[in-house]
């Protein structure tokens, strides 16, 4: 059976100290990358919640105009339902995009920092 993982090395790695990493989280660096994470997620979490509790006021509250019909046997219900679907996978690949260009680049250096450090 091939693994693509190497075997664990013998020698364990040192890990730096709690102090080491107290230091990192209050450098500038560390809060540029956490404001660089919060500011994308945090409105993009909220949006997503505003517009999944509108799905589903408008399914509870809406009827008339939820079984509107739009194409054949379509309606506005499974219109907006099959959008959440295709939201998340949006949400999901700008995410992905987002962290490759400016969250992994930070926190290499800073785990690059910390491991150099040991």
């Amino acid at each position: 059976m091939a693994t693509e993982t190497p075997p664990p090395s013998e020698t364990p790695t040192a890990l730096p100290a709690t102090e080491e990493f107290v230091h990192m989280q209050a450098s500038t660096e560390f809060r540029e990358l956490r404001r660089s994470h919060r500011s994308f997620a945090f409105p993009l979490t909220v949006a997503f919640i505003a517009w999944y509790l509108l799905y589903v006021l408008l399914s509870n509250y809406a009827g008339d105009f939820m079984g509107t019909q739009l194409v054949g046997n379509i309606n506005v219900a499974l219109a907006l339902g099959l959008a959440q679907f295709l939201t998340t996978f949006l949400i999901a690949w700008w995410y992905a995009r987002h962290a490759a260009a400016k969250l992994d680049p930070k926190a290499e250096a800073i785990k690059s920092r910390m491991e150099d450090r040991t």
